[in-house]
């Protein structure tokens, strides 16, 4: 498996993030390899985590969360990986909780997991109380436009089999996906296509604005997240 972790200017947190996979991977149920994709940062993002074991992607200029995931896909599919999975470059997910993502695919009961922190099980800490919000209405958009029964549609841990982007109807490669929208654009088409998919518990730690827990602003970052809904939804885009 590749484990992909898209950063910007993440110093200070994404040689954390490294090692504590590495400190977990003995104990998956499949072999992992860590890539981080520096987009474009202008601190030791790319240093830090190339000192702590990871394979490092750079894009030249900062081109957007999705472009990073998707230069981490085409990595994994060129080295003849099976499974990707992406985890956030800032350490608010937890890696012991990677056997829990990946054992759905492992079984052969899933080809797309998905991680939740509302389902029972889940869990976050210290969450805005608009991020609390607009995620729960998010996944509830999603039940109502695609019939499926999300609870998390905007949470970043995933795993899913390689496989499934051979289906036409899943195209990454697209300029408008480089930014937030290529994650729930990647959903959105999951469930659309019949791509078996499961959720399961995870957690999420907001660290404090003074830690940078995000780098999202307030409406044009959620317009990002929320348009593949509306335009798929539409068929004004595909």
């Amino acid at each position: 498996m590749a484990l992909i972790a898209p950063a910007y200017n993440e110093e200070g947190k994404i040689g954390r993030v490294v090692e504590k996979v590495a400190a977990v991977a003995p104990r998956l149920p499949c072999d992992l390899r860590m890539v981080v994709v520096d987009d474009g940062s202008t601190d030791g993002t790319a240093a830090e985590a190339g000192a702590a074991g990871a394979v490092v992607l750079r894009h030249e200029r900062n081109r957007g969360v999705g472009a990073g995931i998707r230069t981490g896909i085409d990595w994994a599919r060129e080295n003849h990986f099976d499974v990707a999975a992406v985890i956030s470059g800032d350490d608010q997910h937890v890696p012991e909780e990677l056997g829990r993502l990946l054992a759905p695919l492992v079984e052969g009961k899933a080809d797309f997991v998905q991680g939740s922190r509302w389902m029972p099980g889940g869990r976050v800490e210290n969450i805005p109380v608009a991020r609390r919000v607009l995620t729960r209405a998010y996944a509830w958009m999603v039940r109502l436009f695609l019939g499926c029964r999300c609870t998390d549609g905007t949470n970043g841990l995933r795993a899913f089999r390689l496989s499934i982007l051979d289906d036409p109807r899943i195209n990454l490669w697209q300029s408008w996906l480089d930014t937030y929208e290529l994650e729930p654009y990647v959903l959105y088409q999951a469930i659309r296509t019949g791509v078996r998919l499961v959720e399961v518990p995870c957690t999420v730690r907001y660290h404090s604005r003074r830690a940078g827990f995000t780098k999202m602003r307030a409406f044009r970052d959620w317009w990002r997240i929320l348009r593949p809904l509306v335009l798929l939804k539409l068929r004004l885009r595909s």
